[in-house]
C-alpha cells in the first residue's frame, strides 16, 4: 500500500474514495432474525413473495359491486348483498344484479366493476333496488389480484437496509423472519494526554475529548456493535495493548487525531508494528489528514484530530466505507444546485466543505448561505448548519448569486 504523503501533491477526495472502497470486502457471515428486529439491518438473501399482494382483486371504493356489462347509466340493478373486508359476499353477481361493498372487500364473482356510492341512488320505497347516475366501465375502482406484489416477484435484493416501510411489506407477505448480515462490529480509540471526559476538571493545556461521541452517534445511526475504548493515553504500552484488543474484538477500528506526518508517534509506531497503514493527505478541506490500513483482523480508519475535520472525514470517507463492509447497497449522496446568498472565501487547491444553511422560496428556488467561521475546530459551524456547500477543488471564491452544490445532511448527521 503506498503511502500517499510521499507522493507530491495532495489526493483528490473521490480518487482516494475509489481506492478506499476497492480494498475492502463485506461481511460473510449472516444471522435469522425477527422482523420486529429487524429495522436498519442489511439484507442477506433474496426475497421472494410467496403470494399475491393484494391476494383477489378488492375494491377500492365504498360503493357497489356490479357487471360492466349492466353499468351504462340510467341502469337500475338489484342489491343482493354485502361484501365486507374480511366477510366476502358469497354467491354471483348475475345479470341486472349488484352487491353493496366497503373499501378492500374481495370482489363477489361474476363483478368486474365498482360504482362509487355518490354516484348512485337507492329507490325510497324499494331499498333493493339502486338506479346508476352514470355509466361504468370495466375495471372502474378494482385493485386486482398481485398488482402490487406477484407472486414469485423477487422484492427485495441482499444489500438492501431494512426501512420502516419495507418492514409493512415483509409483514403483508406473512413473513416474520428474514435472514440478513450480522451487525458490523466497530471498536472507537481516542488518544492524547490533553484530553479529558466531560464532568471532568481540565489542567493545564487540557480539554474535552469530544469526537469520540460524534463518531459513536454516526455508528448509532449505521446500526453497527459499538467498543469503546475511550482516551488512551500517548504510552507506548498502553496503545499496543489496546490497539490489540480492538483488534480482536472489532471488525473495523476507528481513531481520532495523531494521523497527521509526525503527529503522535507512538499512535504511527504501534500501527506500523501490527499492521499495514497508509498515511494520506487529502485535496480536502477540512480534514487533509487521514489514515487507512489493516490490522491483523480489522481495518483501522484514522479520523483528524480537530472535531470538524473529525466528523467531515467519518461522514465522507468512513461512512461509505463502513456501508461496503457491512454488505450494504451504496448510497450516494443527494447534491442539488443552489444560489450563493452570500460571498463564500476559498483558495483553489482543495475540494471544500463548507456548512451552510439552505432555503427554497414559494417557487422552489434555493438559496444557501455559509454559518459564518468555518475553522476547522468549530464544532458550532456543524450544530447551526443544515448542508454542506461544496466547492470544487480548483474553485476560489465565489460571488453573490453564483450557483453552488449544495449536500443536504443525511439522517446520519442531522
Amino acid at each position: 500500500m503506498n503511502d500517499c504523503c510521499s507522493a507530491p501533491g495532495l489526493t483528490p477526495l473521490d480518487q482516494a474514495l475509489e481506492q478506499l472502497l476497492a480494498n475492502l470486502k463485506p461481511v460473510t457471515e449472516t444471522e435469522t432474525i425477527s422482523l420486529e428486529q429487524a429495522l436498519g439491518r442489511v439484507i442477506a438473501q433474496p426475497v421472494t413473495s410467496q403470494l399475491n399482494v393484494p391476494p383477489a382483486d378488492n375494491s377500492a371504493m365504498d360503493g357497489y359491486a356490479l357487471r360492466s356489462a349492466d353499468g351504462q347509466e340510467g341502469a337500475q340493478l338489484t342489491l343482493i348483498g354485502k361484501s365486507f373486508a374480511g366477510h366476502p359476499f358469497d354467491g354471483e353477481v348475475g345479470p341486472g344484479e349488484c352487491v353493496r361493498i366497503m373499501t378492500g372487500a374481495e370482489i363477489p364473482a361474476g363483478a368486474d366493476s365498482v360504482i362509487m356510492q355518490e354516484q348512485v341512488s337507492r329507490d325510497d320505497q324499494n331499498n333493493a333496488l339502486i338506479t346508476l347516475q352514470r355509466a361504468v366501465s370495466t375495471g372502474s375502482h378494482v385493485r386486482t389480484a398481485g398488482e402490487d406484489i406477484a407472486t414469485g416477484q423477487t422484492v427485495f435484493e441482499p444489500g438492501r437496509k431494512l426501512r420502516a416501510a419495507d418492514l409493512g411489506l415483509l409483514a403483508s407477505l406473512g413473513i416474520s423472519d428474514i435472514n440478513v448480515k450480522r451487525r458490523l462490529r466497530v471498536a472507537v480509540l481516542s488518544t492524547g494526554d490533553e484530553l479529558k471526559k466531560p464532568g471532568e476538571a481540565l489542567g493545564p493545556g487540557q480539554f474535552y475529548e469530544s469526537n469520540g461521541y460524534t463518531i459513536s452517534a454516526v455508528l448509532e445511526k449505521l446500526n453497527t456493535e459499538i467498543t469503546n475504548f475511550g482516551i488512551l493515553a500517548d504510552d507506548l504500552e498502553t496503545l499496543r495493548s489496546a490497539f490489540r484488543q480492538a483488534d480482536e474484538v472489532a471488525d473495523v477500528v476507528i481513531t481520532s487525531g495523531g494521523v497527521s506526518v509526525g503527529e503522535a508517534d507512538f499512535v504511527k509506531d504501534v500501527l506500523d508494528e501490527l499492521g499495514e497503514i497508509a498515511f494520506w493527505k487529502l485535496a480536502i478541506k477540512p480534514g487533509k489528514p487521514f489514515a487507512f490500513g489493516f490490522l491483523p483482523n480489522s481495518v483501522f480508519i484514522g479520523l483528524p484530530g480537530n472535531p470538524v475535520s473529525a466528523l467531515v472525514t467519518m461522514h465522507q470517507l468512513a461512512v461509505p466505507m463502513l456501508t461496503k463492509i457491512s454488505g450494504q447497497d451504496a448510497v450516494k449522496p443527494l447534491r442539488i444546485a443552489a444560489k450563493a446568498g452570500c460571498s463564500i472565501k476559498k483558495a483553489p487547491g482543495r475540494t471544500d466543505f463548507q456548512r451552510g444553511v439552505y432555503q427554497t422560496d414559494e417557487q422552489g428556488n434555493m438559496t444557501v448561505v455559509t454559518t459564518g467561521s468555518q475553522g476547522s475546530g468549530m464544532l458550532t459551524s456543524m450544530n447551526m448548519a443544515n448542508c454542506y456547500i461544496i466547492l470544487e477543488q480548483q474553485r476560489g471564491t465565489v460571488e453573490v448569486g453564483e450557483t453552488v452544490i449544495v449536500e443536504p445532511f443525511d439522517s446520519i448527521v442531522s
